[in-house]
Formats: C-alpha cells, sequence, structure tokens
C-alpha cells in the first residue's frame, strides 16, 4: 500500500542531540575534550531511564529525563555546576535539524505524503524544538508520549498515531534513527525505514525495519 503518512522519531532523527554539548564545547574549556563523551552518556541514560521508568511504571516527562541523564553525565565527568547544566538544557531546548532535514520534508509534502512526529519529547520541548528548528511548516502534527505518560516501544504509544490522526498502521511509514524503536515500530504493523546514521548493528529483536538507510537524505525514494 502506498505511503500516505511518514511519522518520524524526533530527538536523533529529526534533531541532532549531540549539537548542545558539541556547540557549549566551542566556548566552554571544560567540554573541548570531553564533549563527545559527555553528549553519548547524556543520550544513553536519557533513553535507560525511559525504559527503567516505563517498566517500573513509574512516569516522568521527558524534560525530566532529560535533565536526570545530564546530571548522571555531569557526575560521571566530574563536573558539578548547576549553571553549566542550565545551559546545557537550553542548548537541548532549541537542537537543531540534521542538515539534510528540511529538504526531505518538503520533497514529501510536495509529493502529497503527510508527515508528522511521535516522539517521547514532552509537548513543550518538542515545539521548542521544531520552532527552532524551522519545521513547523512541513509537519502536519506533532504527537507526544505524554497523553499516555508511557514510553516507547510500548505498542500503545505506536497506536497514538492510529489513534489521533486516524490512519492505518498499513499507510503509514515510521522512521527513526533507533534501533529498538524500528523494532517496536514493526511489530506495531507500521511499515519502518531505519536511518542507521551511527552504523550501528540490527537488533537481536523479533522484528526488523524493512529499509535502512545512513541518513534521510534519499527517504522520498525508498517509500
Amino acid at each position: 500500500m502506498t505511503t500516505e503518512l511518514c511519522v518520524f522519531d524526533a530527538y536523533g532523527t529529526l534533531f541532532d542531540v549531540d549539537a548542545a554539548a558539541r556547540a557549549l564545547a566551542l566556548d566552554e574549556p571544560r567540554l573541548r575534550d570531553i564533549w563527545p563523551r559527555l553528549a553519548a552518556d547524556w543520550r544513553r541514560k536519557q533513553l535507560e531511564y525511559s525504559w527503567l521508568r516505563e517498566v517500573m511504571g513509574d512516569y516522568v516527562d521527558f524534560w525530566q529525563l532529560t535533565r536526570d541523564g545530564l546530571d548522571w553525565a555531569m557526575e560521571a565527568q566530574g563536573l558539578d555546576d548547576p549553571a553549566l547544566a542550565a545551559r546545557l538544557m537550553d542548548l537541548y531546548r532549541e537542537l537543531p535539524a540534521f542538515p539534510e532535514v528540511p529538504a526531505m520534508l518538503e520533497t514529501l509534502r510536495a509529493r502529497g505524503v503527510k508527515c508528522a512526529i511521535l516522539s517521547n519529547g514532552a509537548p513543550d520541548m518538542l515545539a521548542s524544538a521544531v520552532q527552532a528548528a524551522g519545521l513547523a511548516p512541513l509537519l502536519d502534527a506533532v504527537i507526544s508520549v505524554d497523553a499516555l505518560r508511557r514510553f516507547k516501544p510500548a505498542m500503545e504509544v505506536y497506536g497514538l498515531v492510529e489513534t489521533q490522526l486516524a490512519i492505518s498502521p498499513a499507510q503509514t511509514s515510521f522512521i527513526s534513527s533507533n534501533g529498538w524503536d524500528a523494532a517496536g515500530a514493526a511489530r506495531f504493523g507500521f511499515r519502518v525505514v531505519w536511518a542507521n546514521r551511527a552504523g550501528a548493528p540490527t537488533e537481536r529483536l523479533s522484528h526488523s525495519p524493512d529499509v535502512i538507510l545512513p541518513d534521510l537524505t534519499s527517504l522520498p525514494d525508498h517509500l
């Protein structure tokens, strides 16, 4: 069936999650040599906390998880500076899109394909990122898990697309840079494209993506 809707994960897929630490390292000497590890730990703990809280049934929104992950990552690097943490969080609120994203979305819309986000992100942080990256005119909907107080890859989260946008999984392509997210979306029934930006091995899970790409540049040609 022809794809009528593309649903994108946000963080790491459309938005560059390393950009906050990278940008601040340009004028913060303490981050100059450690920012890649700081950014990696920050992202890893942010995701781990979402999975753990989902399993424990102990929901807090993704903005809080982002701050919790940053606190862990900073402590791991021997950094104890609330002002530095605040600057990093401010930058995270306005992460840039990856370079190919605007043109890719414009191509999809020109071909009559609707575009939406389904993200663990809290509504206000998603709104800020979308606005800062200039993507608002290119998106038909932004859906947050906050409506359910659950996190991906819970099947109920993927179901938000069908209930809120009145479209079947068979008409929808789901795109994520996270292999575990791609597997969850495939299990739900979406056609799935994994934007494997990190060049990671395929996850050893029961469901696999239909298409694997290095980024989103050629996505319109694979729908």
